[in-house]
């Protein structure tokens, strides 16, 4: 069985037992956190919201929180004399699904 859920302003296919990086959740680490923003189940049948399944959840693990890669950004015009230099990291939170209510 597996659910495409919406967090964090993206939609994920998730599966039972899968490990997944999602933005940064509001947990503390083992915590259990729920995601009722569920838009398709599938498995035997398949089930599609309009936009949400009703009655349908997800239930995961949080693991750890961390940073993601430095991402770069470099602004520069030419032949004025104009370099911008910018790191950003994003946070976010890695969580272990643990079961699927359809």
């Amino acid at each position: 069985m597996y659910a495409v859920i919406e967090t964090g302003g993206k939609q994920v296919k998730v599966e039972e037992g899968q490990e997944l990086y999602v933005e940064k959740l509001n947990a503390a680490e083992g915590d259990s956190v729920t995601f009722d923003r569920v838009i398709l189940v599938g498995g035997d049948s398949t089930k599609v919201g309009a936009p949400y399944v009703d009655g349908a959840s997800v239930t995961a693990k949080v693991e750890k929180h961390g940073k993601g890669k430095k991402e770069v950004i470099f602004k520069m015009k030419r032949r004025k004399n104009y370099r911008r230099k910018q790191g950003h990291r994003q946070p976010y939170t890695k969580v272990t699904v643990e079961g699927i209510k359809a």
